[in-house]
């Protein structure tokens, strides 16, 4: 068996990123050759994120990326399992060049983008399995949205260090720094009142008659009269558009004023119309079922208590 020093485990751990022990292991089943070495733990380390492929993976970081011409963009929401993971500087640095891999190649879909060059010769699925047998824990691309325009500019915004990600389609037929200002604002309102439509003429029927009849049984069991139903459904119903269509929402730095109102203020001083086109919002996690473990229930079980 080959001699294995502390200073080959260093190096191949210097080279890999891996656990010392990992390494320490590695040498000894290659017989201290580190390149083999190197292979044994790709090798491992690929079988292992496969093993972990089945964990939630809930955690992680929501991330943006805009064009240098501001014409194009992306929302990517990237997961983990653990928010010690989602701070990592690897898993951060691999997030942020998957926004940009997303705006830079003509691709639609989370496969396709998997399937794209990573580094030049990796393709982003194996860099990923490389870097969920690093880190130890399962990870996932479960998402992301593209943009583009022609007259206007793609804007972005980040919340919470990326719980929360926003891009916005800004249209204008006018080139303008105002329409920097613009997508900014709309994006801090989105990030924060969460609107689930764009305008009124968004809501599907569907939403529509639900909300309704729900206001139309609120008002009877409160024992309103029959005749006035109709219209404390209307009033009821406006206040709905206010809270759930972005144009329709008080902008939350002036409340006096709709999102429409602080765009036709702006149109006023580029000398043409800016509009809002369509928006995505992403928080990190959502409609992820996460298993609520019962710590003192697990310990107790593994110690046949």
């Amino acid at each position: 068996m080959a001699n294995i020093s502390a200073q080959l485990v260093k190096e191949l751990r210097e080279m890999t990123g891996s656990k010392m022990m990992d390494c320490k292991k590695a040498l000894v089943e290659t017989d201290g050759d580190i390149e083999k070495a190197v292979e044994f733990l790709r090798e491992k380390g690929l079988s292992d994120a496969a093993k972990k492929s089945s964990r939630v993976a809930a955690e992680g970081v929501v991330k943006t990326y805009i064009a240098d011409d501001k014409k194009s963009g992306a929302v990517l929401e990237f997961n983990c399992e653990t928010d010690f993971v989602a701070l990592n500087e690897e898993f951060v640095a691999f997030a942020d060049k998957l926004a940009k891999i997303a705006v830079e190649k003509s691709i639609a879909t989370v496969e396709e983008l998997l399937n794209e060059k990573f580094d030049g010769e990796t393709v982003v699925s194996e860099s990923l399995k490389a870097l969920i047998a690093k880190l130890g824990e399962n990870m996932s691309v479960r998402r992301f949205t593209k943009f583009s325009v022609e007259n206007g500019v793609v804007k972005s915004y980040i919340h919470g260090g990326g719980r929360i990600g926003v891009l916005v389609e800004v249209a204008c037929d006018k080139d303008s720094e105002v329409l920097d200002e613009v997508g900014k604002e709309v994006c801090m309102q989105i990030a924060a009142s969460n609107p689930l439509f764009l305008s009124k003429d968004d809501v599907d029927t569907e939403s529509m008659d639900k909300e309704k009849e729900i206001y139309r049984v609120q008002a009877l069991n409160e024992g309103k009269p029959e005749k006035i139903v109709d219209k404390m459904v209307m009033g009821r119903i406006n206040k709905y558009f206010k809270e759930v269509c972005l144009l329709e929402q008080p902008w939350v730095k002036d409340g006096d004023k709709s999102i429409a109102k602080f765009l036709e203020e702006k149109s006023k001083e580029v000398g043409s119309p800016i509009t809002v086109t369509r928006f995505v919002r992403y928080e990190r996690g959502e409609g992820i079922e996460v298993e609520k473990v019962d710590f003192a229930e697990e310990v107790a079980r593994q110690i046949g208590k």
